[in-house]
C-alpha cells in the first residue's frame, strides 16, 4: 500500500518537472536581478536536499545517488559563482530528479515511522523519523518551485 506522503512527493515533483519542461541549459542559467541563483541551481538544490534527507540523515547513504560535483554546487549556502556556466547539464539534473521519488519510496515505504538521529533544520524544525524528513522535502521543494516560477516570470 502506498502512503499519501509518496503521492504528495510525486505531485510536487510532477509540478516542478512541468515548470521546467522545454528549458535548455542557457535558459536555465539566467539569473535575473535582484536574485542570486537560477533555475538549474534550484533544481540541483532540490535534488541534493531530497537525497540528503532521505539517504544521508537516515543512514542509508550507500543507496544515495550523488554526483561528485553536486555537494559543492547545490548544498545549502551555495550559489552559482560569478554567473559562469555550471559544469553540469540541465538534462542530467532532470534525469536524476525524474527517478528520485521512486527510489525513495522503494527504500522507505515500510519504514516511515522509523526513528532517526534527530536533526534541526536551519528554520528550527525538529526531525526525528523518516516520515518527518520526507515531509520536510515537500515544504522545501514547494518553496523552490515558487522561486523557479518567479525566475521564469522575470526572464
Amino acid at each position: 500500500m502506498s502512503s499519501y506522503l509518496f503521492d504528495q512527493l510525486r505531485f510536487v515533483r510532477g509540478n516542478t518537472m512541468k515548470l521546467v519542461a522545454g528549458l535548455n541549459d542557457e535558459q536555465s542559467e539566467i539569473i535575473p536581478d535582484p536574485l542570486n541563483n537560477h533555475i538549474k541551481w534550484n533544481l540541483g538544490h532540490i535534488y541534493f536536499i531530497h537525497e540528503r534527507n532521505a539517504f544521508q540523515f537516515v543512514k542509508e547513504k550507500e543507496d544515495w545517488i550523488m554526483p561528485e560535483s553536486f555537494p559543492s554546487l547545490f548544498s545549502p549556502g551555495t550559489k552559482p559563482e560569478n554567473r559562469q556556466r555550471m559544469p553540469v547539464d540541465l538534462s542530467e539534473i532532470v534525469h536524476l530528479m525524474e527517478n528520485q521519488i521512486d527510489r525513495i519510496e522503494s527504500t522507505f515505504k515500510e519504514r516511515l515511522k522509523e526513528k532517526t538521529e534527530p536533526y534541526t533544520t536551519s528554520m528550527g524544525l525538529h526531525l526525528s523519523t523518516v516520515e518527518e524528513f520526507l515531509s520536510c522535502c515537500l515544504f522545501h521543494e514547494g518553496m523552490h518551485l515558487e522561486r523557479i516560477n518567479v525566475i521564469k516570470k522575470l526572464t
